[in-house]
């Protein structure tokens, strides 16, 4: 098992009450794979769920097993290790960009690490490659590009680390319709060609639906649903769950309705034109 979660509580201190942001989570996650899509309403837990798998936060209450690592830990553990293992990209890239030069700050993870001085440039230029960055850009400050290509070298960042699992925070937001069909493609690339399971954090139902085979929905701090995309959306308690449908759903919902068209879970719009075309002679 890659990452297990066993009754795990967290509470946010510091205010006057301290509140519970997760609440008993069972959780078991594959170390090879994997698309999971985590979603819900903002505040319903989420990004302390994932912060938990790489040891950023450590639970209150139960463990988190992170490969052979078991937190919370009264021993002095060595997070870089984990961190190996499990690589989180947050939702604003520039939190993750400081070197003054793009290949220096893809370098600074495995460095970091104290992987092998030899490979840690080939590596890192790797990385740059496999997701888009041209070499051309190398050496060029990271604050001087655009948002969406500084979204890429802080991912190519935690790549280079070599990652088992890809924790993502809403990596679409932000990026026009092109840009996340790109971005979503080179993760999927990278998902196909390595095995990497990939947790992706988002509120746009359209990528999950178009990208993950596994949904978790959050809601107040509880895991409300873990199971595959088409039980999620043929659930009869979705409604209730303050979640929208993919918008190609919401449209074979409508041509269900108004001209009878074969109603059928599907997760893109050539999905449906070719559903429309298969049933235009009928």
């Amino acid at each position: 098992m890659g990452i297990q979660f066993k009754d795990v509580t967290f509470r946010y201190k510091g205010l006057k009450t301290a509140y519970k942001a997760i609440d008993k989570i069972n959780l078991d996650i594959a170390p090879k794979g994997e698309i999971i899509g985590i979603c819900g309403h903002t505040g319903s837990g989420k990004s302390t769920l994932v912060q938990h798998m790489n040891g950023l936060l450590q639970a209150d209450e139960g463990t988190v097993s992170v490969f052979d690592i078991q937190l919370p830990n009264k021993k002095k553990i060595k997070l870089n290790s984990l961190r190996r293992r499990v690589g989180l990209v947050f939702q604003f890239p520039e939190y993750q960009l400081f070197e003054e030069t793009i290949l220096k700050d893809v370098m600074f993870g495995p460095k970091n690490l104290k992987m092998n001085h030899a490979s840690i440039e080939s590596i890192s230029k790797a990385s740059l490659k496999a997701v888009g960055i041209d070499a051309s850009l190398f050496d060029q400050s990271p604050f001087k590009i655009s948002g969406g290509q500084m979204r890429r070298v802080a991912i190519a960042g935690v790549l280079a680390m070599q990652p088992d699992i890809l924790v993502l925070d809403e990596p679409t937001r932000g990026l026009d319709p092109v840009g996340q069909k790109e971005l979503m493609e080179m993760l999927y690339d990278i998902h196909k060609s390595q095995q990497t399971t990939l947790l992706i954090i988002s509120h746009d139902m359209d990528v999950l639906g178009a990208y993950a085979n596994r949904i978790i929905v959050m809601n107040e701090g509880e895991k409300m649903f873990d199971g595959d995309k088409d039980s999620l959306f043929s659930h009869p308690k979705f409604d209730k769950m303050n979640l929208d449908y993919p918008s190609s759903i919401k449209v074979m919902k409508h041509l269900h309705k108004e001209i009878s068209l074969p109603y059928k879970l599907l997760y893109t719009m050539d999905e449906v034109i070719y559903h429309i075309k298969e049933h235009m002679h009928e």
